[in-house]
């Protein structure tokens, strides 16, 4: 017998809800899925507020939380795939977010490119 591919057709979200246990969308088909929120680090790390305030685009297929410059997906939850966000990305990451400083890589790298100039100057 040899491999064969399913092609599965991946209905996107209508809504979310994020406590502090679980993220769950509601799909556009009607089911409920749900994953542990410790899955992703960043949405641990967030007040509720910031997990509130979240955005779906691609017709539902993907969800960003624009005050914490997370992106998921459904097929990511649907797979089960936790984040996949390195222990250095997301130590940068809780940095910045304790002292107020922008979360986009953008900033996080302008910010220590800035930090790097300010050490060389001090040499």
């Amino acid at each position: 017998m040899g491999n064969s591919t399913v092609e599965i057709e991946v209905p996107g979200a209508t809504s979310l809800k994020v406590t502090e246990e679980a993220l769950t969308a509601y799909l556009a088909d009607g089911r409920i899925i749900s994953a542990p929120l410790a899955w992703y680090p960043r949405l641990v790390h967030a007040t509720q507020e910031e997990r509130d305030n979240w955005e779906l685009f691609g017709d539902g297929l993907h969800m960003h939380w624009p005050d914490l410059d997370e992106d998921l997906s459904i097929q990511g939850m649907l797979g089960g795939w936790p984040s996949r966000e390195s222990p250095r990305s997301l130590k940068r990451w809780l940095e910045a977010k304790r002292e107020g400083r922008g979360l986009t890589i953008p900033e996080l790298n302008a910010y220590e490119e800035q930090r790097r100039q300010r050490e060389a100057n001090v040499r």
